[in-house]
């Protein structure tokens, strides 16, 4: 894996740096498709302004509301919206998962098969059947990006009967669709191995989920918002609140936290998350030691973080194998912020944060082991401020957007070339 992730930096020399990209992808069709809003999801727009900016004319077919306007233009791009209903988005219908995903497949296949385009290009395995079936009929290219390992997501266990079946259906059809597509891009070099190991791809990328480079300046954002006084120090999770992150390790460990620390949960809840969280914070009496804000404009995100003394991804690697492999934002946006990093044992995480001397790993997933590094890393002042200088220094020199989409370019370059 270490020399699968070196070999994944650009250096120093890298046209990017310069706004120049390798080869040129001069009046391409790209047609993106999405079963979700296009212009919110930020992996989605940074890939099609990368291709619009070398040359490609992109268009991303997604899902909005129909209060929306059938067609956008946002930054170059043509957003072209399958509008839905509002009662679409209601939990009634969510729960009829083989129907919802009917209706979406159909809607969404006949607007990507209205679209003429040279290739298709799909984000996430949702897309995909979509964009098969277009670039068949066509018989045009088809790239596929994996935002996660694909229908690895959660434990079958924890699945209803329906979205069981959906998973079996998918995971058949995924196993003739994925080696047919021309390119697959994805997050992790452990996703990347795994991919090839299973499927045998022609041409593979690894494009990591790290946002365009900014200087970042420290703020006191978090602690205005919460009437923090200025001596609090703060360890931060952004980014969904959901099962998987073992967030309620997060609420148990607050008992255990030496005095003037806080841990800030930011982001949006999935399901019930927040409200089981908020419980849970009662239940432990920690209201003073545990504080949750919801999500803010990704705009104004980086801003937030910087406000932060720690940064925290503690997952657990064994909830499911796409948790065991990812590769999250969160961690690009500590990094960009100059905010240390305490992770668990994610190997791909890991990888990076001893590389460039980014934090440490929590040695064991409880809440006084986490309660314990937290406390450790705060006594140390002048390594923590070692940490945050590595931490700008890689996000300056490796660790942004700007060299990262070399290889989605490199890797449609190459499509195109075969």
């Amino acid at each position: 894996m270490t020399e699968l992730l070196a070999s994944q930096r650009p250096n120093k020399a890298t046209k990017a740096s310069n706004g120049e990209h390798s080869g040129g992808l001069p009046s391409l069709r790209v047609c993106m498709h999405v079963l979700g809003q296009g212009k919110s999801d930020v992996r989605v727009m940074r890939a099609a302004t990368a291709l619009s900016a070398a040359g490609c004319h992109v268009s991303v077919v997604d899902l909005e509301s129909q209060e929306q306007p059938a067609r956008e233009q946002i930054q170059g791009i043509a957003l072209q919206h399958v509008r839905l209903a509002p009662e679409f988005f209601s939990s009634r219908f969510k729960r009829r998962a083989l129907l919802r995903a009917a209706s979406l497949l159909v809607r969404g296949t006949w607007q990507v098969l209205s679209t003429d385009a040279d290739v298709y290009h799909a984000h996430d395995v949702a897309a995909l059947p979509a964009c098969y079936l277009a670039s068949r009929l066509r018989r045009k290219r088809l790239v596929f990006e994996a935002h996660e390992m694909p229908l690895e997501e959660h434990p079958l266990s924890s699945m209803s009967w329906g979205r069981r079946l959906l998973h079996h259906l998918l995971t058949l059809l995924m196993k003739g669709m994925i080696p047919a597509s021309d390119g697959v891009i994805t997050v992790s070099p452990p996703i990347v191995e795994e991919l090839q190991r299973r499927y045998r791809i022609k041409h593979l990328a690894l494009v990591r989920n790290i946002p365009p480079y900014q200087q970042v300046t420290r703020t006191r954002r978090l602690h205005e918002a919460l009437g923090l006084a200025p001596q609090i120090r703060l360890a931060l999770y952004q980014g969904r609140l959901q099962a998987n992150r073992s967030l309620d390790l997060l609420v148990k460990a607050a008992r255990y936290l030496d005095p003037e620390i806080v841990i800030v949960l930011l982001g949006k809840g999935l399901g019930n998350a927040a409200e089981e969280l908020e419980q849970l914070i009662a239940a432990e009496q920690v209201s003073d030691r545990v504080k949750l804000l919801p999500a803010v404009p990704y705009a104004e995100l980086l801003s937030w973080t910087a406000s932060a003394d720690l940064g925290l991804l503690v997952a657990s690697p064994d909830y499911s194998l796409n948790v065991r492999m990812f590769l999250p934002n969160k961690l690009f946006e500590y990094i960009m912020a100059g905010v240390p990093v305490l992770t668990s044992a994610l190997p791909a995480v890991v990888e990076l944060v001893q590389a460039y001397g980014l934090g440490e790993v929590v040695s064991e997933l409880t809440p006084q082991a986490i309660a314990r590094t937290i406390n450790g890393m705060f006594a140390r002042p002048e390594t923590l401020a070692t940490m945050r200088q590595n931490a700008l220094q890689a996000a300056s020199s490796d660790l942004h957007w700007e060299k990262e989409q070399e290889n989605l370019l490199q890797l449609y370059q190459q499509i195109v070339n075969s």
